[in-house]
């Protein structure tokens, strides 16, 4: 939890506002799609279309604590229908809250698309097991780095969780290639596909955002550049993500019924 420097305008306040309102309104729908679509995929995969809405479930109550906090840390008024003025209330802004949710739902993410591309159980488990401990670890290890002002300090962290972080993203991009073109269908091939690149593209703008406070910039735009951007890969890599989870699902489910493919 690191203070928020002061002298925020009200442009730079209004965008994070915005940005974590975003956030909290997408992961919100989100979970209310996925769960309402169970029904209409077939037993095999409602237990990766559930761990998908669970994900953008704690999503969502983590973006709307991250917004709770911010809100009480500013005050923002308009003295006689002029510009509005921001400033500090001395409470903290507890952006840790960020860091819980993506160490309980990046493993998740990753299992959920390990589960619809049912892939044999040994290699299931196997793959579930290494992808959830390393990006796990990828989480933990970035945090010490984010509170942190000193720039040896942050870079020091963000190369140490570069190296589970590359060892996922190699996995996503090369090691999941074979699977991925034994899928049912050249449009559930087509989806997986697509589902693996979103994770690895969106996953990249993390490592970005993170060393926003390491490349020159400081005080309220680069708090207000990392707020944001955090914000939009998180629902590119959970709520959009999501969404070809549950595309993949509903092919697949579509393939069986029809006769094309047998399930196990």
């Amino acid at each position: 939890m690191a203070p928020l420097p002061d002298g925020f305008s009200y442009a730079e306040w209004n965008a994070t506002y915005n940005g974590l309102s975003f956030g909290i309104a997408a992961m919100g729908s989100a979970t209310i799609f996925f769960w309402l679509q169970l029904p209409n995929v077939t037993k095999s995969y409602r237990t990766a279309l559930t761990i998908t809405g669970i994900v953008t479930l704690i999503a969502t109550y983590h973006y709307i604590r991250i917004f709770n906090s911010w809100s009480e840390a500013f005050t923002v008024a308009s003295k006689d229908g002029g510009d509005y003025h921001v400033k500090l209330t001395g409470a903290p802004f507890n952006d840790g809250y960020r860091y819980v949710d993506w160490l309980l739902t990046v493993p998740l993410l990753l299992i959920e698309l390990i589960l619809v591309m049912k892939l044999p159980q040994q290699e299931t488990v196997s793959l579930s097991w290494k992808l959830g401990l390393a990006s796990a670890l990828m989480v933990a290890l970035g945090y010490p780095g984010e509170i942190q002002e000193d720039l040896s300090v942050r870079w020091f962290w963000w190369c140490l969780s570069m190296i589970p972080f590359c060892y996922v993203v190699f996995t996503l991009a090369v090691g999941l290639a074979e699977a991925t073109s034994k899928q049912p269908s050249p449009a559930a091939a087509s989806l997986a596909s697509a589902a693996r690149y979103l994770t690895v593209f969106s996953w990249l703008t993390y490592p970005f955002v993170y060393m926003v406070k390491s490349v020159g910039l400081a005080g309220p735009a680069a708090t207000m550049y990392e707020q944001v951007g955090y914000s939009i890969a998180d629902v590119m890599a959970k709520a959009v993500f999501g969404v070809l989870i549950w595309a993949i699902a509903a092919e697949k489910s579509a393939v069986e019924e029809s006769g094309k493919l047998l399930p196990n």
